[in-house]
Parts: structure tokens; sequence; C-alpha cells
């Protein structure tokens, strides 16, 4: 195998990659990127038995083959070689050394048997569908941040990714929680995801498309089974195995007759739990809200640092439902706000309820909270 290709070119596909491989594995074939050139084609693969990616590379090649190399290692090599330079791989075949130069810099690496490198992206997978890499953007950034991350519960660790009927109309649902919080998204319906199972996309692969869609802007091909899915984009083929749980029934803890609704500016709101947060370092100690017509007081307190207090006014807030006082941890509400436009909607119960927050005006997205005792 020989073949060159520009350094910025090779060290962005070789960034995806050493981002899927796992570090600390006792397969030791699965710490290495596979290169491979055939019929003229440069293309990089890197897995660690979960997720598999797989990326086309503009190069110019001058013989066929491939090998594995260490891609933690070569990532580094190239990515503190000079902007401009042209990197020149050279592989033998069978145990030999991989030969990489550039200008006076050459160095050689250590390859293990292409035969031992794993695949994932055989078999069919029969449902396919395809959306726009900004729609796809908005289902995870709107969701990801209610993933759990406690292992025991390992079917809240990924995004419930589903079709169904919502308002008589036929949508694709994106749901996360971790028992606190809860996100659920909608967007249309793509063609051909009708019949989908619905899939619970693990974590570490959401995080990885995530960074992957920040390089795209046109379609993403998706295609699933109830054990794989994959996403195509551009050069680039994105593989991962499911989650194999079951999704609770999410329907159920969220509220319907919450009746007392808060309307506030999501900055000036965001700001003020910053602000009143700050006298605690606990992440996890309540902001209160007291509620009055037309007036919020934001305030929290810590044993240690004293205490804090601000007022959102007529102004900026619109409430005119009975006095109510209610806590939540304030990095859950920022997690929330963040995924929000100019207004924030509060539909209150009581003090000890579940409250559902929305984008004022963006039905698209609910987002259920579970309140903390103050």
């Amino acid at each position: 195998m020989k073949l060159k290709a520009d350094r910025a070119t090779l060290l962005k596909a070789l960034a995806h990659g050493q981002s899927v491989v796992e570090r600390r594995n006792t397969i030791p074939i699965l710490a290495n990127v596979m290169i491979a050139v055939r019929d003229g084609k440069l293309t990089l693969t890197a897995t660690d038995m979960e997720i598999a990616i797989v990326e086309d590379v503009p190069a110019s090649t001058t013989r066929n083959g491939a090998c594995t190399a260490p891609a933690s290692t070569l990532y580094e090599i190239v990515r503190k070689l000079p902007d401009g330079a042209e990197v020149e791989l050279d592989h033998p075949g069978g145990d030999a050394q991989l030969a990489l130069r550039a200008g006076r810099y050459a160095t050689s690496l250590v390859v293990l048997p292409v035969e031992d490198f794993p695949s994932m992206t055989a078999g069919t997978l029969a449902h396919r569908f395809s959306l726009s890499a900004q729609t796809l953007r908005g289902l995870i950034d709107r969701t990801r941040f209610a993933i759990s991350t406690e292992e025991t519960r390992y079917y809240l660790n990924g995004i419930y990714l589903h079709a169904v009927e919502s308002d008589g109309v036929r949508v694709l649902r994106a749901v996360a929680t971790d028992g606190h919080r809860l996100a659920r998204v909608e967007e249309p319906l793509p063609e051909g995801a009708g019949s989908m199972p619905g899939v619970i996309i693990p974590r570490k692969t959401v995080n990885e498309l995530r960074k992957l869609l920040d390089e795209v802007n046109g379609n993403v091909e998706v295609a699933l089974s109830d054990t794989r899915i994959q996403f195509r984009a551009d050069q680039i083929l994105l593989t991962s195995k499911l989650i194999d749980g079951t999704f609770p029934e999410y329907e159920r803890v969220i509220p319907r007759g919450n009746d007392k609704v808060l309307r506030v500016g999501k900055k000036d709101f965001a700001d003020a739990v910053g602000r009143v947060a700050a006298i605690s370092s606990e992440r996890s100690r309540p902001v209160k809200m007291s509620l009055a017509r037309d007036l919020l007081v934001l305030s929290a307190s810590s044993p240690e640092q004293g205490t804090a207090s601000e007022e959102l006014d007529g102004d900026h807030v619109k409430y005119d439902a009975g006095p109510l006082e209610i806590g939540f941890q304030a990095r859950y509400l920022n997690d929330i706000t963040d995924q929000i436009g100019d207004q924030v909607e509060f539909r209150f119960a009581d003090g000890s309820a579940p409250t559902v927050v929305q984008d004022a005006a963006d039905a698209s997205a609910l987002f259920v909270l579970m309140p903390m005792r103050v």
C-alpha cells in the first residue's frame, strides 16, 4: 500500500477515527485504525466493537493494499506536522512496519494483521430514510443533556428514536430521560421511517455523530434494524450497535393538567438563575422559584456561603395564577433553557409535582423537570 495525502485532510479523518477508538481496551487491534487503498481510493476505518467509522479520504495512491496502525499515535504524528505538509504512507505488506514520511521527517510504525480487524458494516438494514443534518442536530442537541449516565439503568443511556402519532400527525420523536428530567422532541416523519422499530441510540454514538454533524450541511442517510443503526454523511459512514433494552413508557410521566402558567424571558431568567446559584459551589443545591402575580423571585442559600435572591417583575414575567413556591436544581434549569428561544413557558401543578417546560413559540420540544425540596 502506498499513498500521498494532504496533512489537513488526513488529520481530519484521523481525528474522527481516534475519537471512536477505545484507548483502554484489552484487544490490541481495537487501538488501531485500518488504512486501506483499493481501486485508487483511500479508506480509514476505526472501531471499538460498539461503533465503527469508515471514511473515504482524498489521496494520491500508487499501490493497493491495507494495514492497521496505532490510531492515537498516527493522529499525534500528523497533528504535529507543519501546515501544508504532504504525508506519504508506504506499507510493503505482511508484518513490515508502516513508513510515514513528510518533508525531512520519517517514522515507522508497528502494524497488526488486517485479518484481525473486526467488521461491523456487514448485514442488511431494512429501514431507510433521509433527514437534513440540521434536523438531526436539533434532535440531538435538545435531548442529549437528559441522557442518563447511571449504568445500572442501561436502557436510559441513550436517545430513544421512534415513529409515533402526535395530535393526528405522524412524527419522528426523540426522547431522553435520567429520571430527574425528560426531553421529548418531534420532527416531521421522513419518508421511509414509518415502519421503523423504536431504537435506543447509545450515548457515545450520539456524541460521535454530533461531532461529525458540525461538518455536514446536506442530508444524512439513516439505515437501521432492531440491533444496528447507520448514518451516512458525505464521505463518512458511522455504524453503531443499539442498546438492547426497553425504553420506559415515558408518556406516563408527562403531566397533562398543569394549569399554572409562567412565561419569562429566557435570557433574563437564565442569567438570574446563574447569579443566584453562584452562592453555592454545590451543583445539586436547589434554586427556589417564588411566584405571585407577574412576579418571580429566585433565591438560593448555602450554610457556608450565605443567601442570594433576585426579582423578575412584569416587564419580564407573565403569571396570573395563585402564589407558588417550587425548587429545581440550577444546572437542570440551565440545561433546559439552553434549548429554548426567547420565551420560556413553565406549566406547574403545585410545588411538588413534575413541571412542564417549553419554548413559548415552539411546541416541537417538551421538557419535564422534577422539583427538589427547598
